[in-house]
């Protein structure tokens, strides 16, 4: 009988650079999604929303992220999330 490493060859794996994407930034984006209120705050005064948080629980940004939102100007929420997609892509 023939073991089965005689036959197992290997490869090397190569991983390509994916985005750094901040699970706060999509808890973010998740509470604008469930709330209409949260995300017309966020649209109209992100830097008080963003203090505020959402039910209770806050955002804990890294400060380049919470700038950038803020900066953003945005009419709808799919707009700020195309921004902020554009934003981490130049950031990389």
């Amino acid at each position: 009988m023939i073991a089965y490493q005689t036959f197992r060859t290997t490869r090397p794996i190569t991983l390509t650079s994916r985005p750094k994407n901040s699970s706060q930034l999509n808890r973010v984006f998740a509470a604008a999604i469930i709330n209409q209120q949260f995300c017309e705050m966020l649209l109209q005064n992100p830097h008080q929303a963003l203090q505020n948080g959402y039910l209770g629980e806050v955002f804990s940004l890294s400060k380049e992220e919470r700038d950038m939102i803020v900066s953003i100007r945005a009419e709808t929420l799919s707009d700020l999330a195309k921004q902020v997609n554009r934003a981490l892509l130049r950031s990389q």
